[in-house]
């Protein structure tokens, strides 16, 4: 079956955000996560090469260190935002709760005139998430 994921670059902190996202989702990593090696320039040996987290539904969630030593110009934040779309208003409440911690609500989550239960928050590592739920309660 064919499906879209999540790749997320992270300037040196993949590690401390995929633990933050396995508690928010609270979910365990598809296999181990991967690391860069010795070979891997000074400072950069341990960090994350790849690991992956599944999230909602289907979707998972995969990411890495892309350290300027190794050549990475990251732009945090950038032109993506991930959307999720829980199946309950609860479901909802309690994901966009998590992922503000510490970061910031760029739109309440409130009901819109086209229908759906919807906010916007950036989390602490700078990730943009949308919630869209159809669900009403």
């Amino acid at each position: 079956m064919a499906k879209v994921n999540t790749f997320i670059n992270f300037p040196g902190t993949c590690e401390e955000a995929f633990a933050f996202y396995k508690t928010v989702f609270g979910t365990e990593y598809e296999g181990e996560p991967m690391r860069l090696g010795s070979d891997a320039p000074e400072g950069t040996q341990n960090m994350i090469a790849h690991i992956a987290l599944p999230t909602i539904g289907e979707h998972v969630l995969h990411g890495a260190d892309a350290p300027k030593e190794m050549g990475f110009e990251l732009v945090v934040g950038g032109n993506v935002y991930i959307m999720l779309e829980p199946d309950t208003q609860a479901d909802t409440d309690k994901l966009f709760k998590s992922l503000c911690d510490g970061g910031e609500i760029m739109q309440s989550l409130e009901v819109q005139p086209w229908g759906t239960y919807y906010g916007i928050c950036v989390d602490k590592f700078g990730t943009k998430w949308v919630f869209n739920c159809t669900a009403s309660e």
